[in-house]
């Protein structure tokens, strides 16, 4: 894989805004109905963001990290970790500058199915972040795709990493109350930033800011957590040369080899005389 390391930070930093604004777009719509209707019905549509996280969560791209060391050549995981922070950082600012902006209209829009978007849309950054810092530490759940989904959900809910050496920490994060806390996260990660969120407090940058500090707050939590249980990564196979091709075909057994090039034929009658 080629490329500079800025070009690819800079591709990490396009596709996780693009992830946090498709992903918000798609819950909106399923918020908005409930939040206008009143507080009971907004959260109600809290639980609708936390089924359709759980839905979603599976089919977000994860890169396994074969593909991000092949992404990052010549980096080491504290590298590798520092750019996907970094991207994670930049997509969840994006989010959090449009939901700004949008508070500082002169009409705004229904502002807890903003809100709620904006945390489904930050939510999915940072799910991704979590799954992949899993994988550069060398401690990728194992199981299916939706068993390490839950399991990296548990860690957004519970702001740490999980502990792939101790099963009872996998099965806790597999377990049935997930989705309770699950919501009661995206509840709280909403309220905090509802008071915030009026025309004449924010604008886009105030949004970008909260944004910044959480996600990072987030990622050094789950790599102080993942250091401590580091895996090292796997050796590469070297690669291979390829063979020179053999260009002297096999004698056959029993055959004279041929004379050399450029030698003379030996004259008839001139062989030694047999003793």
């Amino acid at each position: 894989m080629t490329g500079s390391p800025e070009r690819h930070e800079g591709d990490e930093r396009g596709r996780a805004a693009s992830l946090a604004a498709s992903t918000a777009r798609g819950i909106g719509r399923t918020v908005a109905g409930g939040a206008r209707q009143g507080g009971r019905i907004a959260r109600i549509g809290i639980g609708s963001i936390a089924e359709r996280l759980i839905q979603t969560a599976p089919r977000i791209p994860v890169r396994d990290l074969e593909t991000l060391r092949g992404q990052f050549p010549g980096l080491g995981p504290e590298e590798i970790a520092d750019r996907l922070t970094a991207a994670a950082v930049k997509g969840t600012m994006t989010v959090g500058a449009g939901i700004g902006a949008a508070a500082m209209l002169p009409a705004p829009p229904v502002m807890p199915a903003e809100v709620a978007t904006e945390t489904l849309g930050v939510a999915a950054v940072e799910y991704k972040l979590i799954a992949e810092l899993h994988e550069v530490y060398g401690l990728r759940v194992p199981g299916t795709a939706r068993e390490r989904a839950a399991a990296y959900l548990w860690s957004w809910t519970q702001q740490r990493g999980v502990d792939v050496l101790a099963p009872a920490t996998v099965g806790v994060a597999l377990g049935a109350g997930m989705k309770r806390e699950l919501r009661q996260r995206l509840v709280r990660r909403t309220l905090r930033h509802m008071p915030s969120l009026t025309p004449f407090m924010v604008g886009a940058a105030v949004g970008a800011v909260m944004n910044r500090r959480d996600t990072r707050k987030l990622a050094d939590r789950i790599r102080e957590d993942l250091r401590a249980h580091q895996l090292p990564w796997p050796e590469r196979p070297p690669a291979l040369e390829p063979a020179a091709p053999d260009t002297a075909p096999a004698a056959e057994a029993g055959t004279v080899p041929p004379e050399a090039p450029g030698t003379p034929p030996e004259p008839p009658g001139t062989s030694e005389p047999s003793s």
